[in-house]
């Protein structure tokens, strides 16, 4: 039995990368839909302004940390992590077990020519893997019950979404009950990563929780706003908790 600890209004299951994996095989093999989650300080910011947000999380079947701020704050409230379950080392290992399991995957996400690139490498990393179908991450309103029927119609049993926060877990909560995809999940930039056209920081800085920096000095002007005021607002969160308990 997952055991899942509240941090800041949000639930967060304290699991492996190893037991993640297993309790999505679980989640794939009973073929009811499931919805995933990473946390990290700008989710647990949104969250905390943004009720529905904060609902749609703490309503997710499997809730993993992807921030290493996040492990270290959970040892200083006195429930500590096991450790960080990255997004994009998760999409990893999903789409090679993917290919050793036969599981129909669908990316959706990103730019055409991304999303389209991501399946290129993993059609030639994986031969055994199926990738049921893949589109871009932009549409009209009026456009989007035609995406989740398309989606829905493929039968695939892992929907990887590639959109901004909170956008792809509100799709994923109007929608994902409906598409009856046992395993979706959210993947931010991971599509990007694959491609090439965002590098990701050395293991070094991943460890030290340096990684944030590292994607600041990529993008400066674009990411100036989320880490350096938004996030802040983390900080306060943590007080509170603190002081609270």
């Amino acid at each position: 039995m997952r055991h899942r600890i509240e941090m800041m209004g949000c639930q967060i299951d304290n699991l492996s990368m190893e037991e993640t994996l297993q309790t999505v095989e679980t989640f794939i093999q009973s073929g009811r839909p499931h919805q995933h989650v990473v946390i990290n300080v700008d989710k647990l910011v949104k969250a905390s302004r943004d009720d529905k947000l904060r609902r749609i999380i703490n309503d997710c079947q499997l809730i993993n940390v992807d921030g290493m701020p996040v492990v270290w704050a959970s040892r200083l409230l006195g429930k500590p992590l096991k450790e960080r379950v990255a997004g994009v080392d998760l999409f990893e290992s999903l789409m090679r077990r993917s290919a050793e399991k036969g599981w129909r995957v669908y990316l959706l996400g990103a730019r055409q020519d991304v999303v389209s690139a991501v399946e290129q490498v993993y059609a030639g990393k994986y031969p055994g893997l199926t990738i049921a179908g893949y589109r871009n991450g932009y549409w009209k309103p009026e456009e989007e019950a035609e995406v989740v029927e398309r989606i829905k119609a493929t039968q695939a049993d892992i929907l990887f979404v590639a959109i901004s926060s909170p956008k792809k877990e509100h799709f994923l909560g109007r929608y994902q009950a409906e598409m009856k995809i046992p395993f979706a999940m959210g993947v931010g930039g991971s599509f990007d990563v694959v491609v090439g056209k965002v590098k990701r920081a050395p293991v070094w800085m991943q460890k030290s929780g340096l990684e944030w920096f590292y994607r600041f000095l990529q993008e400066p002007r674009r990411m100036f706003k989320r880490y350096f005021i938004d996030d802040m607002f983390f900080l306060w969160l943590l007080l509170k908790e603190l002081v609270r308990r």
